[in-house]
Order: C-alpha cells, then sequence, then structure tokens
C-alpha cells in the first residue's frame, strides 16, 4: 500500500493493491477502530462540509477507510447521502490532481510519487478520446456528453462549444472538471451495495450516527429552481392549501415558507403566494419570511426534517421515495437529479411566459 494508493482509492492499481494484501473488510470493522472511525468520518464530513476530512497520517488508514466509507454509505442508503459522498470525494481528489498536475517534472523527482494527467485519464478509458490541442484539447463528442451531462451552465451545452470533425474545444481547466466527473462516476459505481449482516452489524452505531446528522441537517445545494411538479407530496398539499386559500397553522405556513425560501424563492414572489390566505398581511407577511431567510434575524431557518412534519401532522400522501428521504429538501433534490434539466420548466418563467402571451 502506497501513499498515492491512499491519495486516490479509486484507482483500479489502489483496489489491486488492497486486494494484494488480502484485508478482510469483515475483520476490518470488528477489530480496528481507527479504519471505522476515518471511514465515518469521510462520510459525515462528505454530509456536513462537502469534505473527506483530513487525510489520516497512517497510509493504510487511509486507503482502508475508503472500501469501509463506501460500506457505510450503501447501508446508509439514502440517495442525498451517496450524493454528497461521491461529490465530496471527487473533489478531494481534484484538488490533489490539480496540485499535482502543476508541480514541475524537476520537483517531481524529488517527490513522492504523483499522478500526471495521462495516467488518469488512461484510468478512465480517455486517452484515444482526448487529444492535445496546444492551447486546449479536444475531446470526441461522445465523452464530452457523458462527463458534462451534470455541469451547470449554458458554457457546457454542446451548441455552445466550437465543435468540430466530431471533437469538442476544451480548456484545460475544462478537462480537469471533466475528469472530477469522470471521478464522481466511478465513486457512484455501485452503490450501494448489499452488505453482509456479519459486516452491519459491526457498523449500527455509525450508521445511527450518519442517518442522524442526515436528519438534523438541510440537505440543499444552491437550488434555483421552482416545479412544483417535483415538490414533496407534504408542500405539495401545503401549498394547494395556500392557493385555495385555506387556514393554516403556524407550524404549516412556517414549513411550506422555509421549503419556498430554500428552493430558491424571493420574499416578493412568496408574499404573492400568500395573498389569497385569510388573515393576509403584506408587511407582517414579508416581515416572517425575510426573517426566515436571516435577513432580519441572526438565524437562517431550514426547512423541517420529515421527523418534524410528521409529528406537527404536515406529513401527508407520503409515497416510495418519501419513505427513503429523511428531508423534504432530499426530496425535491432528488426529484431533480432525476429529471433531465431541458424537461424542468420553472414556475416563475411559465408564469413569466403566460404574462407575457397575455
Amino acid at each position: 500500500m502506497e501513499p498515492l494508493h491512499a491519495r486516490y482509492p479509486f484507482l483500479a492499481r489502489s483496489r489491486e493493491a488492497v486486494e494484494a494484501a488480502a484485508v478482510d473488510l469483515g475483520e476490518i470493522v470488528a477489530t480496528d477502530e481507527t479504519v471505522t472511525a476515518r471511514a465515518l468520518e469521510r462520510v459525515e464530513s462528505a454530509i456536513t462540509d462537502g469534505t473527506v476530512g483530513e487525510p489520516h497520517r497512517r497510509t493504510r488508514v487511509e486507503l482502508l477507510s475508503y472500501p469501509v466509507a463506501r460500506v457505510l454509505v450503501s447501508l446508509v442508503d439514502v440517495h442525498i447521502c451517496t450524493r454528497k459522498y461521491a461529490q465530496a470525494e471527487a473533489e478531494a481528489a481534484y484538488d490533489r490532481f490539480t496540485e499535482e498536475f502543476e508541480t514541475t517534472t524537476e520537483l517531481k523527482s524529488t517527490q513522492r510519487e504523483t499522478l500526471d494527467r495521462t495516467e488518469l485519464l488512461a484510468e478512465f478509458d480517455l486517452a484515444s478520446a482526448v487529444r492535445d490541442a496546444g492551447d486546449g484539447y479536444r475531446v470526441e463528442v461522445g465523452a464530452y456528453l457523458d462527463l458534462a451531462a451534470d455541469q451547470r451552465g449554458d458554457s457546457w451545452r454542446l451548441v455552445n462549444r466550437p465543435l468540430a470533425d466530431g471533437q469538442v474545444r476544451i480548456t484545460a481547466e475544462e478537462l480537469h472538471v471533466l475528469l472530477k466527473q469522470a471521478i464522481r462516476h466511478r465513486v457512484t459505481e455501485g452503490l450501494p451495495f448489499n452488505v453482509p449482516d456479519a459486516i452491519a452489524d459491526e457498523l449500527t452505531a455509525e450508521v445511527d450516527r450518519l442517518e442522524e446528522v442526515l436528519s438534523e441537517l438541510e440537505l440543499t445545494r444552491e437550488i434555483d429552481t421552482v416545479v412544483p411538479e417535483l415538490f414533496p407530496p407534504c408542500m405539495k398539499s401545503l401549498l394547494d392549501r395556500v392557493q385555495k386559500g385555506e387556514h393554516l397553522e403556524h407550524h404549516s405556513r412556517f414549513a411550506i415558507a422555509t421549503f419556498l425560501v430554500g428552493i430558491g424563492m424571493t420574499t416578493d414572489e412568496i408574499v404573492d403566494l400568500f395573498q389569497v390566505n385569510p388573515g393576509f398581511g403584506e408587511e407582517a407577511t414579508r416581515y416572517q419570511v425575510d426573517h426566515i431567510r436571516g435577513e432580519t434575524s441572526p438565524t437562517e431557518y431550514s426547512t423541517p426534517a420529515c421527523s418534524t412534519m410528521q409529528s406537527y401532522g404536515d406529513c401527508v400522501n407520503m409515497d416510495d421515495l418519501c419513505e427513503a428521504i429523511s428531508h423534504p429538501m432530499g426530496y425535491y433534490e432528488q426529484k431533480l437529479d432525476d429529471t433531465d434539466e431541458e424537461e424542468l420548466v420553472d414556475w416563475r418563467e411559465d408564469e413569466g411566459d403566460e404574462e407575457a402571451d397575455a
């Protein structure tokens, strides 16, 4: 087991190093608390901070914590946990390989073994799909579409890219972003998987800890997309009641308001929604929404977790996805992830189009 294996545990040769050492994961989780603790840190930090934490000073511990972390993610088996974990591993690798790519040949000869761009391209079968173009790179369109599919921003859309002879022109920095995506795909691959009961039983405390963290956190990226048909059933119901002019209890108003704030709606847009509600007062509603978003208070309030929604009787019409999700924002995130971006029609844009047509 070499330091390079620990820095890039997703590499085929890193996996081979673990196999060559005849490591028994069942024995590891039963007897090596240091590895298990580092594995828990990898996943918990991914959820809370978007990182995998500080690497352990011992190569063996750092490398073995990766397969154990994957076991933990599989046992938790929540989409948001899997996504955040894979993204954090990819971000950590990105930070490392971009730094190593910038290291000069002279320095490399005196340092630890490093990973170069050619090796990383070959790892993901991209060596023949990527060509050095002097002032950038050319990537075969099929590989580009696969790796750029999840990138945000119009600049990544194929129609906005220089395309010639079936190849897309990109910069070195953009190539690194695509490599990060390839790593995320690799980490995600196979997750979750079935874990033997003997191993699962040894990790009960760690899984309980992760489930607690997931239930307490606002599991959301920077969302700015309002697609009501993708809302979780509880929020669909509350929104429907708002639009029908029904009276909502304080906890229900708080829940739908925090959710709408969390998905990117402005105070003006939320105030407009609540105008049809009995007892509506624009000034009071505006103050409450600004208070929730932290503009008139020291705290930015989060959408209540599913357990809180259940305790107040706001959890209704549960579907299959609800059974696997612990937070309304997590539900909405997964629905957005599972929907083709071109099919996502923001409710606010749709409203604007209707007004323009009128």
